[in-house]
């Protein structure tokens, strides 16, 4: 090859890494190990719990990842599957909740920096430019090509405040960055379709989710409660919203 033909290679095989990393969840829970880019992606035949907690949606309307650190819990459960309904991009082995057209959605941590930190950067990738040229690299699990609007937090650095996201059927989701200390009056609103709740979620908050999701238009079912988190607490209210039986443990 001449020297101009392996610059163009070069530059097709860096423009191909590049998009492959704007589109990560589909790279996600393959039907064998992949390797992309120097990763490797599992089979998803090895995340029994994981595909568990995804088929649980169908027929559950709260659901709690309650596990230790670095199981993937933030990215792999809450993260993925949010995604999801955000965009409608649900892969042919799904079998949990599928919503067929836009949903309005909450992601919320325990402040707002701990939701940037680690939420936001997680669904949208990291926070590029500044000002009005402010974005993000489009390297999270929301796809680059999907995401519509990003509105910023004024009063926090680089938080991100509202999301729009395109859904397959044509139309936008809306997704809202929130955090439990802002109290249980800042998650009072209209009805939402998708919780997500990243790190333990006080009680009294938790109960004003979960008002947000009932259905009130008598025209579509509840909405879904996704808590991912590590009980460093202990047997909290809300963990044992999830383990009611203390008999059955042990």
């Amino acid at each position: 090859m001449s020297r101009s033909e392996k610059e163009e290679l070069l530059r097709l095989l860096m423009a191909k890494e590049a998009r492959q990393r704007k589109t990560l969840i589909n790279l996600l829970y393959p039907e064998k190990d992949t390797t992309v880019n120097g990763v490797t992606y599992f089979a998803r035949d090895k995340y029994t719990k994981h595909l568990e907690f995804f088929r649980a949606g169908a027929k559950y309307k709260e659901r709690c990842a309650l596990a230790a650190n670095r199981v993937g819990k933030t990215f792999g459960i809450g993260g993925y599957e949010t995604t999801l309904h955000l965009t409608g991009l649900y892969p042919d082995w799904w079998q949990g909740r599928r919503f067929d057209k836009p949903i309005s959605a909450w992601a919320a941590g325990k402040t707002s920096e701990t939701t940037r930190d680690i939420i936001q950067l997680t669904l949208l990738g990291k926070v590029i430019g500044s000002g009005t040229h402010k974005t993000v690299d489009g390297e999270g699990l929301i796809p680059a090509s999907t995401l519509e609007k990003i509105t910023w937090n004024s009063g926090i650095s680089d938080c991100a405040d509202t999301v729009k996201v395109r859904h397959v059927s044509g139309g936008v989701s809306d997704l809202g960055f929130k955090a439990y200390k802002q109290g249980r009056g800042s998650f009072e609103g209209t009805q939402k379709q998708v919780i997500w709740a990243d790190e333990e979620v006080p009680m009294d908050v938790y109960s004003e989710m979960l008002i947000r999701l009932t259905a009130t238009d008598g025209n579509s079912a509840d909405g879904l409660a996704l808590l991912t988190f590590t009980p460093l607490e202990g047997l909290t209210d809300v963990v044992m919203e999830f383990i009611p039986d203390m008999q059955t443990i042990g």
